[in-house]
């Protein structure tokens, strides 16, 4: 017990003293995830809007592809994007690997799902009244879309902090795709798992922390977009 003690004082010293190293690993997370998630609900919700507005043939396959994704191990979008962007991959050319670029394209592939599904729910929750009313008054389907957006907006809101809160967390993909190179690709996942085999248990706590702090500010104000939308 004393020796936790010690390293949550240890832990604590770090964050309050702006140690340059720990910020150095937050600012990279937070960069990469916002980037991420930003993306994933930017290309997520028109695609769960277009799937829950339109009856098409092979619409179940989609759905059923679209659910199973959400349950993918994260290092299997790990693999798959470590060999799109490999030197021997179709987009190897690029450059992307042990980027902070890469790390955002698998963390955008792991958020897709996520972002799409919560805005398919949100829009199949809607009254089916309302897009009678707006087609008989004539809206084009961009203003029906816009009207569509509007009234289903928490749920938007809340694809966008799900897509954020999946890729925060994360850690497989981070870890093959960005390599954990320290003031490039290290991210607060990573780097808590690394300094915790090194027996950096008061980095990893420190790290640990934050990364509980960021969940918490994050649920919180989604809890008070939710009571205001009440």
């Amino acid at each position: 017990m004393d020796s936790l003690l010690t390293a949550a004082r240890a832990a604590w010293d770090l964050l309050a003293g702006f140690d340059p190293e720990v910020w150095a690993v937050v600012w990279t997370s937070l960069r990469i995830s916002s980037a991420a998630a930003a993306l994933a609900a930017a290309a997520g919700v028109p695609l769960g809007m277009a799937i829950a507005l339109t009856r098409f043939r092979g619409r179940g396959a989609v759905l059923l592809l679209l659910n199973t994704s959400m349950a993918l191990p994260t290092v299997v979008i790990g693999l798959f994007t470590y060999a799109l962007i490999g030197r021997r991959g179709p987009l190897g050319a690029l450059g992307l690997l042990f980027t902070p670029s890469g790390i955002v394209l698998g963390e955008f592939l792991l958020a897709l799902p996520i972002a799409a599904s919560y805005a398919l729910t949100a829009v199949q929750a809607l009254d089916p009244r309302l897009f009678q009313t707006v087609r008989s008054l004539g809206a084009s389907r961009w203003q029906e879309a816009w009207v569509i957006v509007r009234e289903a907006r928490f749920g938007m809101v809340v694809a966008l902090v799900a897509s954020f809160g999946r890729t925060i967390a994360e850690v497989g993909v981070a870890m093959m795709l960005g390599g954990n190179i320290r003031g490039f690709t290290r991210t607060m996942t990573t780097a808590i798992a690394l300094e915790t085999s090194k027996g950096e248990f008061e980095l990893g706590l420190a790290l640990g922390a934050f990364l509980l702090a960021v969940a918490l500010v994050v649920n919180a104000g989604l809890y008070a977009l939710q009571r205001e939308a009440r």
